[in-house]
């Protein structure tokens, strides 16, 4: 895949500053500084970054352990935006030979686009793999965030573009970047997760207070009945999390792994590499029986957000994935003060636990006109019934109602 010009002005310029985009096949090929100085500016001065996913450390992790590369079908080719003799905004971009790994999926697209003739395979991905978490995908320095992103835009369409590529897509981005994206010329697309927000709870028991009776009962039920399992469960982070913790963890998410996606998508060096550059920013949470771990939750932390990753188990126990999975967390979060848990894709059961229905976004760019005319059709009608299935699993939710609203 051939790149891009040199230089390219931001389609918001005057044309006074130019600014060279580059394609990169690999992160050890711009220094962690630069690459984090856009997408992470908030922890240089120490402390979590906001998003710990766009990180150099995590996206070279998933790199150098060969979860993507040649073989995956997720060939990086990562932005990079100059100017001004720095770099001022930088994207995780990747060349995809399948529509795996992905959870804002386009199978029905991809389907429809090659029963009419076409080639939808390659496409490029802005994303972060197999982390259906929102987040920034346009990462830039302070300062530069409107032209950076326009430059960022207008590299990534060129790219495909000029490759004769199918499409782009830009998935779980921030609403700031999809409003700004679809004035761009770029489709946007809405989807739903289901997160867990702290409204200023004191403890797992406050947050139980805010729930119908019914629902508070059920819960305490559930907990008890999965913290009566026959062993302990350990919330570990840091230092605390042993190699011979991963060797276990392993053994659940290839599990797991086989069962939802036919094989893991993560390789085995992958833990041992985030375990490495990252066991500040990771919270396994583990079920010990006589000692030995039998089931197992991993969580990556934010500044403001823990992020619920993989889960897995040897053993089966009423209510223990609920309770490792989404209260655990919910512990954590109340304890450290963060404002919501995300714990991933799909699963109506959240909603029962207090995980309620919020909107995700996605931008898209596809090469046929007319192709394009079809998914922008599509993508009318399918928002206005996420917007419905999100208002009416609102009012399925476990919270107690106000005696107003009980009337209305």
């Amino acid at each position: 895949m051939s790149g891009i010009p040199r230089n390219v002005n931001g389609p918001d310029m005057d044309g006074s500053t130019p600014i060279e985009i580059e394609v990169l096949s690999s992160l050890s090929q711009i220094a962690a500084a630069d690459w984090d100085a856009c997408a992470c500016p908030e922890a240089a001065e120490g402390g979590r970054p906001f998003d710990p996913f766009t990180t150099h450390r995590f996206l070279s992790a998933l790199e150098h352990s060969r979860s993507v590369g040649t073989g995956t079908g997720w060939a990086p080719r990562h932005l990079v935006a100059r100017a001004e003799g720095q770099v001022i905004a930088v994207a995780p971009l990747y060349a995809k030979g399948h529509s795996q790994g992905e959870y804002i999926f386009d199978h029905n697209w991809a389907h429809a686009y090659e029963r009419a003739g076409g080639r939808y395979y390659p496409k490029l991905q802005m994303a972060v793999p197999f982390t259906p978490a929102t987040g920034r995908r346009f990462l830039t320095r302070p300062g530069w965030r409107e032209t950076g992103m326009a430059a960022l835009v207008q590299g990534a369409v060129h790219l495909a573009d000029e490759n004769g590529l199918s499409s782009l897509h830009v998935t779980f981005c921030t609403e700031e970047e999809a409003e700004a994206g679809e004035k761009m010329g770029l489709m946007s697309r809405a989807s739903q997760q289901f997160h867990w927000e702290n409204n200023g709870y004191a403890d797992f028991d406050g947050f139980l207070a805010s729930l119908s009776s019914r629902k508070r009962k059920n819960l305490r039920k559930e907990r008890s009945e999965a913290q009566g399992f026959g062993g302990e469960i350990v919330a570990l982070t840091g230092d605390a999390i042993l190699p011979e913790h991963w060797d276990h963890f392993w053994r659940f998410y290839q599990d797991t792994g086989a069962r939802k996606w036919g094989q893991p998508y993560l390789t085995r060096a992958f833990f041992d590499l985030a375990q490495e550059s990252m066991r500040d920013d990771m919270l396994l949470v583990l079920a010990l029986r006589d000692g030995e771990p039998v089931a197992g939750a991993l969580n990556f932390i934010g500044r403001e957000v823990l992020y619920g990753r993989y889960w897995g188990c040897t053993e089966h126990h009423p209510c223990l994935h609920f309770e490792l999975c989404y209260y655990q967390a919910i512990d954590f979060a109340i304890a450290h003060g963060m404002a919501r848990v995300e714990a991933g894709a799909q699963g109506m059961h959240k909603l029962a636990r207090g995980y309620m229905p919020v909107q995700t976004h996605s931008l898209h760019w596809v090469r046929d006109a007319g192709f394009a005319r079809a998914i922008e059709q599509f993508l009318h009608a399918e928002r206005a019934a996420v917007d419905e299935e999100i208002e009416v699993m609102t009012g399925y939710g476990p919270f107690r109602r106000t005696e107003q609203e009980e009337q209305d």
